[in-house]
């Protein structure tokens, strides 16, 4: 009997390794990559061996030598993966920075360090930014120390502190130093680590180190300076790890004299504060008396914060006064000021929120919170149709052109001039907002409004051009030059899958976002991995984080796969019956629920509402009686097409109360009936739009804009009048593979997250 050759050895081993299946028919290497990265066996590496030696001479042969040698370093097996990495690089040579840097990483932990500076060659002439060039120098600087020359590595690093990746950079500093006899310095640099970054897996390393060099030196020891420490208490406090920041102050406070320990004393009561017990917070910042300049503004700043959250107005405005008397120019007072300003706005008291924002913008007009501010005043006055609302919205484009109200101010001074009746000049203020913000809400609004007659024909006002060029403000970015990749998007995407395809999608991504950082085009570079996404709020969630200003592309300018993953369709035909069968409009259906789950159905909010609608259990079990659903349970809502019916009924529901009024709807849908019924009181709306920018929560005010904006997209995308009108998103390609690691489920935003677009 025949033996069976080498293909046929092959085929048996992965049944052996594997079992029967797809593989035995074609065995790809991301495949066989990952199942011994999952489950490790001889049986499953010898698969891989055999495979890279039946494809010795291609593509697919050098990927598995790729993915041997990487495994193998990840294993300690240096020897190994020196030796798959050495056979992967002459079939790999668009991947020879990858190669280079494993190979050195090898030899450095493997301590053979004579021929590592040959090894990082390739990064000396790249022919593209590498995401491993920083993280190569931190590799020359780890041979510099094992070869006996830790000043030289010390110098290196220090030279190039700006741009190492940290605190690895600081941590093997402080060992170089170390090695070097510098024990001062070492002290310091391990300090950098241990106090900045005590969330890292570093800081125990540097710990272990400071505890050494403690005992080492005596008395020698350079403390760690009290600015420091706060340092690392200010880190524990942004992660909200309260209880560590409390124990490390009570410590600091004991410790440290003068301004710091004011600090120290001042941040124990802000933590009482931010960890929700603002009494007991408010008593003990009361009982603080510091002379600091810094220690007394933060003190006045969080009695502020203590007594907003109490309710206590007149003790809120007493610290924000005695702010503006002893510290008229600290940060502190300003947050102050737009804390109190916001507490008023909630009210609707413009008589004490007015002056509050005036007071900001004027006193930190360099300020990202002074454009907010001074735009809470232009939208007041020109709510009460003030004379000097004009004055002020254009205020506001001179003073912040770039700011996110920029949009809306060009829009009202657009209906200014419309009612006053200079089409030209309202023309130059719509035309304007359509070319710079095409797809966001007064871009829909500026669209609808040159449509009409005779705005439509109207000439440009010279005067209001040269005011709107004069502003200075940027160019808007090209999306992708058409659509059309360039040489380096070709050489990202064809690094991307040449990762992917060896079993690295953790890496394929982050060559991706290195390339929309740094050369790439964003949009195609966005399209590549949204592409290896099987689950639809996956992909919206990779291009809004690879191309942000996605909103400022042009439909024609990117392409078609580009926008059905960002605003897809998916249970299309469940979700136009049913809007159908309600007489609402599928479109603005579609926009609410990308705006609510991303068509996440496991989506789970933090007020615990679920699915794609996100219904809140008691809604969904109201709606199901009205539909005549017995024994409704809350997983019922993870069910696609049941949460479609219940959450389209509620819509219609609260449709009718507002009599076809969709951003009252809408509002109602987020923020609560009662709520909106209150705000309609705040003002004579001439339009929609005014009652919508009129909304106090930024949270609703969003959600409204965000879900009439995606519905005129998906009108755009697929109505019956669109050229680009789809019936389906195009088959997807198997391009970067997605990653193992399990993402989390799109939750219903926050007041903070809500600022998703």
């Amino acid at each position: 009997m025949a033996r069976p050759g080498k293909a046929g050895r092959l085929a048996r081993l992965i049944v052996l390794a594997f079992g029967a299946g797809p593989l035995l028919a074609a065995p790809s290497v991301d495949a066989l990559v990952q199942a011994y990265r999952d489950s490790p066996s001889p049986a499953r590496r010898r698969a891989l061996l055999q495979y890279a030696a039946a494809q010795n001479r291609t593509e697919n042969g050098a990927l598995a030598r790729f993915a041997l040698g990487i495994i193998a370093h990840s294993e300690q097996d240096y020897a190994s993966a020196v030796e798959n990495l050495e056979l992967a690089k002459p079939g790999l040579p668009a991947l020879g920075d990858y190669i280079a840097y494993y190979i050195a990483a090898s030899r450095l932990a493997a301590k053979d360090i004579s021929g590592l500076e040959r090894d990082l060659a390739p990064f000396q002439s790249l022919p593209a930014p590498s995401p491993l060039s920083e993280k190569a120098v931190l590799l020359r600087a780890g041979a510099m120390l094992e070869s006996g020359r830790p000043a030289e590595a010390a110098q290196l690093l220090a030279s190039r502190d700006s741009t190492l990746p940290q605190p690895e950079a600081g941590l093997l500093s402080g060992k170089a130093y170390e090695a070097a006899g510098d024990l001062a310095q070492a002290v310091r640099s391990y300090q950098q680590v241990y106090y900045r970054y005590p969330d890292r897996e570093e800081a125990a390393a540097a710990s272990e180190a400071l505890a050494r060099l403690r005992q080492s030196l005596g008395d020698g020891y350079p403390n760690a300076s009290p600015q420091l420490m706060l340092e690392r208490i200010e880190r524990w406090i942004a992660v909200r790890e309260y209880g560590r920041a409390e124990q490390e102050l009570t410590t600091l406070a004991g410790l440290a004299q003068g301004p710091e320990g004011e600090l120290a004393q001042v941040r124990s009561g802000a933590v009482l504060v931010l960890r929700n017990s603002p009494s007991a917070g408010l008593r003990k910042l009361q009982s603080l008396n510091v002379s600091s300049p810094e220690a007394g503004a933060e003190r006045l700043y969080y009695i502020a914060l203590a007594a907003r959250r109490l309710d206590d107005d007149a003790e809120m405005l007493r610290a924000v006064e005695s702010l503006g008397t002893s510290y008229p120019g600290s940060a502190w007072r300003l947050k102050a000021l737009v804390l109190a300003g916001n507490r008023y706005l909630l009210l609707n008291r413009p008589e004490q929120y007015e002056p509050l924002f005036r007071e900001a913008a004027r006193s930190f007009p360099s300020e990202p919170d002074a454009a907010y501010s001074q735009w809470k005043v232009a939208w007041n006055a020109y709510l009460r149709r003030r004379s000097d609302a004009v004055d002020l919205l254009r205020d506001h484009l001179v003073r912040f052109p770039e700011s996110s109200q920029a949009p809306a101010a060009m829009y009202f001074l657009g209906r200014s001039a419309e009612q006053e009746g200079s089409l030209p000049a309202a023309a130059a203020f719509y035309r304007t907002i359509l070319k710079r913000f095409p797809n966001y809400y007064y871009g829909l609004l500026a669209r609808e409004r040159l449509e009409r007659a005779p705005l439509a024909q109207a000439a440009e006002s010279a005067e209001t051009k040269a005011f709107l060029e004069g502003l200075g403000l940027s160019e808007k970015k090209a999306a992708s030059a058409g659509m059309r990749p360039s040489a380096a998007t070709r050489r990202r995407i064809n690094r991307a899958r040449l990762l992917s395809s060896a079993g690295f999608s953790d890496w394929a991504e982050a060559e991706l976002r290195f390339g929309a950082r740094t050369d790439g085009q964003p949009s195609l570079l966005a399209v590549e991995l949204a592409g290896s996404r099987s689950a639809t709020h996956e992909r919206i969630q990779v291009i809004k984080k690879i191309s942000p200003d996605y909103l400022s592309v042009e439909i024609g300018e990117a392409p078609a796969r580009f926008w059905q993953f960002l605003f897809p369709l998916p249970y299309r035909q469940v979700l136009m019956s049913q809007s159908q069968r309600r007489d609402l409009d599928p479109y603005i259906v579609a926009g609410l629920i990308r705006q609510e789950s991303e068509f996440n159905p496991r989506a789970v909010s933090r007020s615990r509402a679920y699915g794609l609608t996100q219904l809140l259990p008691s809604t969904g079990r109201s709606m199901a009686r009205q539909s005549g659903i017995r024994r409704f349970r809350t997983n019922m809502l993870f069910q696609p097409e049941l949460n479609l019916r219940l959450g389209i009924s509620y819509l219609h529901h609260l449709l009718t109360q507002w009599r076809g009024k969709w951003e009252h709807t809408l509002a109602s849908y987020n923020a609560g009936k009662s709520r909106v019924e209150e705000w309609l009181t705040w003002g004579d709306y001439r339009e929609p739009a005014e009652f919508v920018e009129t909304i106090p929560f930024t949270e609703t005010r969003e959600y409204v804009q965000a879900v009439l904006r995606n519905a005129a997209l998906y009108r755009q995308l697929y109505g019956p009048a669109s050229k680009r009108a789809v019936t389906a998103p195009e088959p997807v390609r198997k391009s970067v593979r997605p990653s193992a690691k399990k993402s989390r489920a799109s939750r219903k935003a926050t007041p903070q997250r809500k600022r998703r677009r």
